[in-house]
This record gives C-alpha cells, structure tokens and sequence, in this order.
C-alpha cells in the first residue's frame, strides 16, 4: 500500500488514540493535532511517549481547529515537514451542554466554531490539492446525536447533523478527482469522557443499545480505516452509523 500522510484532528482523546493507532496498522504516516494550551501540550507530550513506547510513531502539532488561519498555517507546515496530505479525518469536537431556555451564545457560538467551523477549516486547506492529486480521503466525524437529536445538547446535535449536508456537498465536488468524503457517526463508546457518567446513567444507556455493551474505540477506527482505504474509491457521500443498533434510519 502507498504510504499516505494522514491528519487526525483532536488526536490524543479515546476515539483520537484508536484511530492514529489504526491508520499507523493502515501503513500510513500520521500527523495529529491537540489544543494549543500549556496543560494540552504537556498531556501531549505524555501520550506521545506512550504511543512511541507501544511501537506507534505519531507526531503532533498544536493546533486550534476553530482557527481558520491557524489551520492554514499548519497544513503548510505539515506538508512542509511530510508532504502533501492525502487522509483528513475531522474528528476534534467539544461539547458544552445546557436546555436551549438556559444555553448562552457563548456556549452555542464556541460548540459551532470548535464542531462545524472546523470541517470547513481543514477540509478548505487540503481538498484542492487531493483533487489535484487525483487522490483524497476525508472522513468527518459526527455523533448517534446527530441523527437523533438529544436533550440539553441542540448546540451539539446542530453541528453533528450540520456535517451530513458539508459531507455530501464536498463527496460531490471531488467525486470525479478520486476524492471521497464521508461520515462517521458513533454511538456511545467506551471512553474516559463516557465512563466518568454516573453509575446509574450509564447503566440506562446501555439498556437502550440493542447489542447490550458500549462500543470500542477500536470500533469506530475500524470504521474510519476502511474509509480511508485506498480501495474505498466507490463509497463517498455516506454517513456510516456505529452505535450498537440504538438508532436505526
């Protein structure tokens, strides 16, 4: 298989971790990114050893993906660093949560920019060069809230489901350039963020999933592996579900 440079947004999280790991399994070459803050870069630096000590070589950079001449800058520097970016995977996202009658603008502006503003920031800087390249994969991740909607998150939900129209949209543009763009949309998974939820709520949420368990990170790489995979030129404009059969469309 060609050796690919990929770029994980928001690398260093549960789904983050998994993924970075799959797409090294995958051959490619991967470049990650973490919030550019003191207690961000310090956690990265850790978990950048941990990765090296498991045999996963995997460089980060700091970047703010809410940023749109942050991102600019650093698709530059990467490409300067590795070369052209052949893999996107979208997947840095942050939740602040509230009803809509107790929501500030603050909270749903800052959700909009970090969840949805960040497709369009990154996408922006790689798509022309994949299309030119006549090779692109770009892998945007979203939420089973998405689909569904969910209480106290309509600034969440909102952007989730904002990323169908954005991936649909762009799998049209670069269709005919050998550049797919699709979606994936996990369910609840087995992460540190999930398992700090109490005991009891947890347990009501693994009722409602059909399959009886939360999923595995390693699930949702799966998933963007085989997106990503050179072979996956005919799937483009998709939204891939991984939720354990809780919502079925």
């Amino acid at each position: 298989m060609t050796n690919r440079i990929a770029v994980v947004t928001g690398a260093t999280g549960g789904l983050g971790t998994s993924m970075c790991q799959a797409l090294v399994d995958q051959g490619r070459t991967v470049i990650g990114t973490h919030l550019p803050n003191e207690q961000a870069t310090a956690q990265a630096q850790d978990w950048q050893q941990t990765m090296k000590s498991q045999g996963y070589a995997v460089e980060l950079y700091p970047l703010d993906v809410a940023d749109y001449e942050g991102c600019q800058a650093f698709v530059q520097q990467v490409e300067a660093d590795h070369g052209p970016i052949d893999i996107l995977v979208n997947n840095a996202g942050i939740t602040s949560d509230a009803p809509l009658k107790r929501m500030e603008a603050g909270q749903w502006n800052r959700v909009i920019e970090v969840n949805l503003n960040s497709m369009f920031n990154m996408s922006r800087q790689v798509f022309e060069g994949m299309c030119e390249r006549g090779f692109g994969r770009i892998v945007n991740i979203s939420s089973l809230n998405g689909e569904k909607g969910q209480f106290g998150q309509c600034n969440y939900a909102a952007t989730k489901a904002g990323i169908y129209g954005f991936t649909k949209s762009i799998a049209l543009e670069g269709a005919r350039k050998g550049v797919t763009v699709n979606a994936v949309s996990p369910g609840y998974i087995d992460t540190k963020m999930v398992r700090q939820v109490p005991e009891k709520v947890l347990d009501s949420i693994v009722a409602g999933i059909p399959v009886g368990r939360l999923g595995q990170p390693e699930e949702i790489a799966r998933a963007v592996t085989f997106l990503t995979a050179d072979e996956a030129g005919f799937v483009t404009g998709t939204n891939l579900s991984v939720n354990g059969g809780q919502y079925m469309d």
